[in-house]
């Protein structure tokens, strides 16, 4: 690893003063330093704390393609990483890197490891988290899935769709929870039934604060709608707390087109041959499109 000048002639003078230190930046946006150093230190923009206790191991790191890794190892504290912020998964995929600081010139560093959090788990009063490097990316499935239903997130880059359009998301505060993942409304009924399922629902207010969970069932009766979720919130979510939910989509071509009118940028392939393609053989009257031979008169 090549380090600048300045901290190539620190290290060759046989007399150190180096810590290492981490930044660590979730994916809402809050980010905390941490320090192995006796005292803060400050640079880039962030304040990396002394009393954290947190510590790594050696990092394996390779010329090729493989996956860069590491663990880290800190204690539970209330004024950086909780216990319920952990459990809540609000750490969960937080972009890391750390330094090796010469804490009486810091701007004498070399960045040693940039990556994400990868597996939390809480160990004795403390923290064990895995540290993914770059190449981790490179684990991820790449390229279309030729299938019949879309592809692509809705709302996200692919589908294009603006899912803050009225008639396709609502803010409502939460009259009645059960389980961290039922809600029940007594007057939700501006929107079909099962308008929501699949869809996105964010706490806006509360402990749970910017938790997302995704809509498994979606009921509007006459005693009112019941939302429920695929998933219990990992953190408090009581009576009183402002949430909000999106429109969900089955990622059908006609779903895309009559519930969205988003037909042009739909991701998937309508028309491609299911399984049962596979099984069909010529027959002199009927349909053959692949569909069952039950009842075609053709077996």
């Amino acid at each position: 690893m090549a380090f600048s000048g300045e901290l190539q002639t620190h290290l060759a003078s046989g007399v150190t003063t180096l810590c290492r230190a981490w930044a660590l930046v979730r994916k809402d946006g809050t980010t905390f330093g941490f320090t192995d150093h006796d005292n803060d230190l400050s640079f880039e923009g962030v304040s990396f704390k002394a009393d954290t206790g947190l510590t790594a191991n050696a990092l394996e790191q390779s010329t090729g393609l493989s996956v860069d890794n590491t663990e880290a190892l800190g204690a539970l504290s209330a004024a950086s990483v909780t216990e319920e912020d952990i459990r809540a998964g609000r750490f969960d995929g937080a972009h890391v890197r750390s330094w090796l600081v010469n804490w009486v010139d810091v701007s004498e560093r070399a960045l040693l490891f940039q990556g994400t959090f990868g597996e939390i788990t809480r160990v004795s009063g403390g923290f064990r988290a895995e540290l993914r490097g770059l190449t981790e990316e490179l684990n991820q499935p790449q390229g279309r899935v030729y299938q019949s239903g879309c592809s692509a997130v809705l709302g996200g880059k692919g589908c294009g769709f603006n899912t803050s359009q009225p008639g396709y998301f609502t803010e409502v505060t939460v009259e009645s929870v059960e389980k961290g993942k039922i809600f029940a409304f007594a007057d939700l009924t501006g929107f079909d039934d099962r308008w929501f399922e699949r869809g996105r629902l964010t706490v806006l207010s509360g402990a749970a604060k910017g938790l997302v969970g995704i809509v498994k069932n979606d009921r509007l009766s006459a005693d009112g709608r019941r939302v429920e979720l695929w998933e219990e919130l990992r953190a408090e979510i009581t009576v009183g707390d402002t949430i909000r939910i999106e429109a969900g989509c089955d990622k059908r071509a006609a779903t895309c087109r009559l519930k969205f009118d988003n037909f042009l940028n739909f991701q998937g392939f309508p028309h491609i041959p299911g399984d049962d393609w596979l099984a069909t053989y010529p027959v002199r009257s009927g349909r053959n499109d692949g569909g069952s031979l039950m009842g075609s008169g053709s077996v």
